[in-house]
């Protein structure tokens, strides 16, 4: 990856026998959020935290609220209750600059999202004039730089219908990242792709978890959230279940439903 797209590490303070390492800060911190549409209520509740440099895959059947609980994080939903802060600023706050906080959260979809008449390099630049305000040399030089970070430099001049759908599920993920996010946001980034374009989606996830990024992830993708993730938080009807390391969560559920669910999927 590029230097620019790298996450800042904590500052560390030398251990001594009377001092008291705090655990890392919290760069994403939900607390008590709901969200109902009409009588449904989807979200029921949720707290979550997630700390600088993690990667937390958020697993659960279909209707469980993964991605309405994703979609909460940058207020492209509306909470109806609860707070959410994001490196510091409080996005669910009265006053909130909203297009200042979501600079700061990077979001890749299920669908691409991708113009069909620009470029790959212009669907990147697009974002870095608009949201930054950068001028077109240095938005250039910097989707340059993202569009090989993730491995596409030779189809900078593609049109997204001249790539295949994990080439554009990859000019998605470099357009986010172009903007230097410092949580990046996956919502099933995998399940509109061909089986065998998956793989090359996942190894860009993993040099973007390697440079230091702050990732939460909803995806099916059980073997990859076996590998990579740090923390696998399962959800159902609308609340977290459970939560821990993958090789405990996948390998000795304590709740019946965590393990009701497992026994439906391989991972």
């Amino acid at each position: 990856m590029s230097e620019h797209h790298l996450v800042d590490p904590l500052p560390e303070e030398p251990p001594s026998g009377n001092v008291v390492v705090a655990a890392a800060p919290a760069i994403l911190r939900v607390e008590g959020l709901r969200k109902s549409f009409g009588s449904l209520e989807v979200l029921k509740g949720i707290d979550l935290a997630v700390t600088r440099g993690e990667m937390v895959f958020l697993i659960g059947p279909s209707g469980s609220g993964k991605s309405t609980f994703l979609r909460c994080c940058n207020r492209l939903e509306e909470p109806s209750a609860g707070t959410i802060v994001v490196d510091g600023t409080e996005i669910t706050g009265p006053k909130v600059n909203l297009n200042a906080a979501r600079r700061t959260i990077g979001m890749v979809f299920q669908s691409f999202n991708l113009y069909p008449h620009k470029t790959a390099l212009g669907n990147v630049t697009l974002a870095l004039r608009k949201v930054r305000g950068f001028s077109r040399t240095e938005a250039h030089e910097r989707a340059a730089a993202a569009l090989a970070d993730v491995g596409l430099a030779e189809k900078a001049g593609s049109y997204p219908a001249a790539l295949s759908g994990g080439q554009q599920q990859r000019v998605a993920i470099a357009r986010a990242l172009a903007l230097e996010p410092r949580v990046m946001l996956f919502d099933e980034p995998t399940s509109a792709l061909d089986p065998e374009l998956v793989g090359d989606v996942l190894d860009v996830m993993r040099k973007v978890r390697a440079a230091g990024m702050t990732m939460l992830v909803v995806s099916h993708e059980m073997r990859f959230a076996a590998e990579a993730a740090d923390r696998v938080v399962f959800m159902d009807a609308g609340a977290i279940v459970e939560q821990g390391p993958p090789d405990q969560l996948f390998s000795a559920p304590r709740e019946a439903r965590t393990k009701a669910f497992l026994s439906r999927v391989s991972h």
